[in-house]
């Protein structure tokens, strides 16, 4: 660069800002822990890079894996986030991944770019709180109306549909319920839809991946053509930072950029990069080891004689455990039924959600492997009521309808030794039933 030869003529102040201006220390290429890219905007070459970069951001004629992208300003795109994107593209089958600042950010972004007002959502009745709050206040604000389904049963699906569904949206497992959906039969209902429609009107069927993860579960693979899910979960795993993610086709991906540059949603580069750098990579260690801890949970609440009903994708007792092997399989083609469970205590509904209010309440006080928290997927285990927590913004009618019990409890297990994890179950339920 020609300004390098005369640094020493500008004032030391301007030189502690500005530096050696380029680094012969510094090979990006070369690094194995990627490092965090930490600018909000990046220094052009020229005028012509600059309209360059602009021309070609979120531009469908150019594809972002095979051009290097022009940095221009974090907001557009930036390094340590398009890293990760790739990993995750690759983790999920997907032809591309595009990251937000959260998991409902993502879910936003996965409905804004497929709706437009008239349009209809068709989405099964159990979902995330705050999903359901997106749907029935604010999409329902833009003019996008949302008709709730039991996805289980395929022949009210069928029935449900009219010439403005533009989705199918749904969670599997459910959440809270662990319901899980078949992907494969409702990508045949899309299919048979989308034969009679022009391309323009499609409908797609979109899948929250959060509580199976793409360790447990591909969607894509199995039908679905976008995957949405929280990087703050599972996939970051240790508590620290916010994220989501859009999973899915090329076709998608300039429409999903233009929405986050414009809503401004982002990814930070210091929130993706423990995703990045520490969570997808540690993914399936840790979930091996947390599933293996959430079966003997599982059977151990489903044998004590206070719980009425435990529901765990891996006990054959689930209602859809033959659905639960064929879908749920890791990448070596082995049964993973994830590292979530709920159960629900004896006794009516009042009496059963006093239970667990007092159980929580115990294992808050004395507990030291289970911690009373929302939020789940992280490296401790984690229990929360979720009819008043998670579901709150669901109206009590639509959480029964929905089979949210009031008593329900929810457990994300974490990497504690099962025997602590029961130990302190034990004495929670000793406490309430003593």
């Amino acid at each position: 660069m020609a300004r390098q030869g005369k640094r020493d003529t500008y004032h030391r102040e301007t030189r502690v800002i500005h530096g050696e201006f380029d680094s012969p220390h510094w090979d990006y290429r070369n690094h194995i822990v990627p490092p965090i890219s930490a600018s909000s905007a990046y220094r052009l070459e020229s005028a012509t890079r600059g309209a360059r970069g602009f021309l070609t951001f979120a531009n469908p004629e150019f594809n972002r894996k095979e051009t290097h992208p022009i940095y221009i300003y974090d907001r557009l795109d930036e390094p340590s986030r398009g890293m990760l994107e790739d990993n995750l593209a690759i983790a999920e089958e997907g032809e591309c991944c595009v990251c937000f600042s959260t998991g409902m950010a993502a879910i936003s972004a996965a409905l804004g770019v497929l709706c437009k007002a008239g349009d209809r959502i068709l989405a099964h009745h159990t979902l995330y709180g705050c999903t359901y709050s997106l749907l029935t206040n604010w999409m329902d604000r833009f003019g996008v109306k949302t008709r709730f389904v039991d996805f289980k049963d395929l022949d009210a699906v069928q029935g449900a549909l009219d010439r403005n569904a533009m989705v199918f949206y749904f969670e599997t497992p459910t959440n809270p319920t662990l319901e899980l959906i078949d992907i494969g039969a409702i990508r045949r209902i899309a299919d048979r839809v989308n034969a009679r429609r022009g391309k323009r009107r499609r409908i797609f069927v979109v899948v929250d991946n959060t509580f199976a993860t793409p360790f447990c579960q591909r969607p894509l693979a199995l039908g679905a053509d976008i995957v949405v899910q929280s990087l703050t979960k599972n996939i970051g795993g240790f508590g620290t930072d916010m994220g989501g993610a859009v999973i899915g086709p090329r076709l998608l991906e300039p429409d999903l950029l233009l929405f986050r540059k414009d809503f401004g949603a982002v990814l930070s580069p210091r929130a993706a990069w423990p995703a990045l750098v520490y969570g997808l990579p540690t993914l399936a260690v840790r979930s091996r080891r947390q599933m293996e801890t959430a079966m003997a949970v599982a059977r151990f609440l489903a044998a004590h004689p206070a719980v009425r009903e435990v529901i765990y994708p891996g006990l054959p007792a689930h209602p859809q455990f033959d659905l639960a092997r064929r879908q749920m399989q890791d990448p070596d083609g082995a049964f993973a039924p994830g590292i979530m469970l709920t159960f629900v205590l004896k006794g009516d509904l009042a009496e059963a959600r006093d239970k667990g209010a007092a159980m929580m309440d115990h294992i808050a006080a004395n507990a030291l492997s289970i911690t009373l928290a929302v939020s789940l997927g992280q490296i401790r285990t984690l229990v929360e009521h979720p009819s008043s927590m998670t579901h709150a913004t669901v109206p009590p009618e639509a959480q029964l309808e929905a089979g949210i019990d009031p008593g329900m409890i929810r457990m994300s297990i974490g990497l504690e030794a099962a025997q602590d994890i029961i130990a302190d179950l034990t004495a929670a339920l000793a406490h309430i039933e003593g």
